[in-house]
Parts: structure tokens; sequence; C-alpha cells
């Protein structure tokens, strides 16, 4: 597979970019070689329930970097067994031979029963603008689902699900990158310099059911990193954020609908620099899940499940769904009975991905006390971590 040049002149990058506002297609036919037993690579994405109890798990193969495709999965046993890939996004090339790359996404079942998948696309690894698009299945339960065209949001990436508020909009992340994250060789400081103020954690907003998406708001984070961020809406309407920073966390505020956000400060709850996974549950109660390691606060480890009864002010209980080392990248669902579905990844490079299913008792216990909750659950695994199981065994 081909890798980005880093001698590539500007005038020839700017030639090459656009092919990344083409639509991409999502196809059933998954190349072996990005099966995860052969690719040996597997970075979680995110995990939707559908209408009729399907789960759809999605990941990136390849690698972290340029080379990034997403796949699906699906399980129609409650995450017992997820199916082989049954499709894959992959933009493909640029005319120089450069790959496009899809290395953030996720999937997301809105209200209506619609299955989405939401992912980024950029020339090499990070071009300096990428784009946040959409697909959706409108039969995710039927043998034969089948994807819409894809539409493109806007400039950015989004790695997280929206949130709907309760008026019926919805509300999306859209992270705009730093331009020391452009890795196109000597054109890198050169191109969208006309996008620098917009470089921040931005919000997007639909009024109709993702068709149409506008700029709202955003915020510059402190000690910014890939923002990463997710938006809770508090009883009084007032919207709490949480950001990804280089030290750990960081929390903002809006309470004029998004439209302006408080300057963000540290969140007081230790924990790494990593995705985390942040939600309103069915009971009134708030959902956060990141890391707790006691040894060291920014080690990927101790991946932690925290409930909050006052909108974020405090975090209470402590799930610990997987104490060791290399634990990242969380996302999740609450399905109709009450389980939480939390999907993460372990190692990546010769790993897998892993599912946790719990109840909110679980979390205020500290450990597993209902009949049906499970953890460690590995559901897409490499060939080494097959391997390394089979001998555990």
């Amino acid at each position: 597979m081909k890798h980005s040049d880093p001698v590539l002149s500007l005038k020839f990058i700017q030639k090459q970019l656009d092919k990344t506002l083409t639509p991409p297609v999502i196809c059933k036919e998954v190349p072996y070689y990005y099966w995860p037993e052969v690719d040996d690579y597997t970075m979680t994405a995110g995990i939707a329930q559908t209408p009729g109890g399907r789960l759809w798990s999605a990941w990136f193969g390849g690698g972290d970097d340029d080379r990034a495709v997403i796949m699906l999965a699906k399980s129609d046993d409650g995450g017992k067994k997820f199916s082989h890939p049954q499709f894959i996004l992959d933009p493909g090339y640029a005319e120089c031979g450069m790959h496009i790359s899809s290395v953030v996404g996720n999937l997301w079942t809105a209200p209506d029963g619609r299955l989405f998948l939401f992912f980024t696309i950029s020339l090499g690894y990070y071009d300096g603008r990428a784009g946040s698009w959409y697909s959706v299945c409108s039969n995710p339960d039927d043998e034969e689902p089948a994807w819409s065209p894809a539409k493109r949001i806007a400039d950015g990436a989004s790695l997280n699900k929206p949130t709907v508020l309760a008026d019926g909009r919805w509300l999306l992340g859209v992270s705009l990158w730093r331009r020391d994250y452009i890795r196109l060789g000597g054109a890198s400081q050169s191109l969208f310099p006309e996008l620098d103020p917009l470089r921040m954690a931005n919000v997007y907003e639909s009024e109709d059911c993702g068709e149409t998406w506008t700029r709202a708001g955003g915020v510059k984070n402190i000690y910014p990193t890939f923002d990463e961020h997710m938006i809770l809406e508090r009883k009084d309407g007032s919207l709490l954020m949480y950001l990804r920073c280089t030290s750990g966390l960081t929390y903002s505020e809006s309470f004029d609908c998004g439209r302006s956000w408080t300057a963000p400060k540290i969140l007081p709850l230790p924990t790494a620099s990593a995705r985390f996974f942040l939600t309103k549950l069915q009971s009134g109660r708030s959902l956060l899940v990141c890391y707790n390691d006691p040894d060291c606060p920014l080690n990927r480890a101790h991946l932690t499940a925290y409930l909050s009864e006052d909108d974020g002010k405090n975090w209470i209980g402590g799930l610990d769904l997987d104490e060791r080392h290399a634990v990242s990248y969380p996302d999740g669902f609450q399905a109709m009975d009450g389980r939480i579905f939390i999907q993460y990844d372990r190692e990546r490079q010769a790993g897998e991905i892993l599912l946790a299913a719990f109840r909110e008792e679980d979390v205020l216990a500290g450990k597993v006390v209902s009949k049906d909750s499970f953890l460690k659950r590995p559901i897409v695994q490499s060939w080494a971590a097959r391997k390394a199981m089979t001998h555990a065994e």
C-alpha cells in the first residue's frame, strides 16, 4: 500500500485534494487482506443497536494513519458473536497514488431507528481540512442492509455520537485539528490558512434529523489535541461539553444553545489523554467512561464507568471494565433493556476489540452484581490476539 510522499509540491497536493470532496461508497465486498485476522490491526470506532436488537460494530483497519479504512460487522445474538466484516468504507486513492484515509468515525442509531455511519476522510493522515461525512442505513435489521449516498457535513473530523436535545435538535462535535498535525511534507504549513480561525472544537446542529447541518459555535481547547468532544444537555437546558486535552479532560459550558462556550477548564478527575464516552441514561443519570489507573492517571488502563446524579458536577461509583494496559477509545449506548454496552480496543496492533455490558447498579456497587452483565468479551480479534487467547485457555 502506498504512503504519503513528503516532497510533493504545494500545487500538486492542492490538485490531489479534489478527490477528498468526492462522496465515497460503502461497499459489501471487503477485501480479505483487511479482515482482522490478516490485517492484524484493530482500532475501535463505535457500536450501535438497531430497533430490532441487532448490534453493529465498526472499527478501523490498516492503521491509525494514512492507511485507515472503516469496517462493519453485525451480531444478532446480543453481542455473543459477531460476523465477519460485512461492509467497508475505503475512500481509495488520489491520482498520485496517495491513500485517502478514513481514520475517524462512529455508528449511531437515530431516534427514528435509522443507522448513521459518521466518518472522516482526508488526503493521507491529515491534510489540514479533512471532512466529516455521513451515510444512512434505513433498514439495518434486514438481510440486505443498504446505505445512502454519502453527504458531507463540514470541514473537520467527527469521532463521537451526536447529542439529541430536548427540543429535537441534534448537536455533533466536529473538530478541525491543529495545523501541526498535517502530514504532507513541505506543503503542510501552506495548506488551508483560511481555516485557521476554525481550528477548534466546533459544534454543528441539525434541525431536520440530519438532512442539513449548520455551525452553531465552538471553543478552542486549552492544551489541545484531537478534542474528541461530547456534549451533555443538563436538566436546566444548558450544555456541558467534555474535551480531550494533552493532560486528560477539560470541560466547557454553554447557556445559549451552543452558540458560545465558556473558556475550558481542566476536569478535576485525573484520567488519560484519550477518547472517553459521555451520555445521558434513561434514568436521568449521566454516564462517563474514562481511565482510572491508580498508579499513573495518564495511562490508558483501568477503563472505568462512573455515574452522575447532578449533571456531571460529581461522579460516583466506579466499575472497572478492564484493568489492563493499552485499553482505549470507549463508545457505547444504553439498550432497550437498560443495560449499557461499551466497546473499546486493546493493543490495536496485534490486538482486539472488546465489549462490556452492565447496569447502573453495577457501577454504583463498583463490581458486577447483575446476572446479565459481562466484561472483557472479545468481539473482533487479530490473529495474534486469537492465538494468545487459545494458548491462555
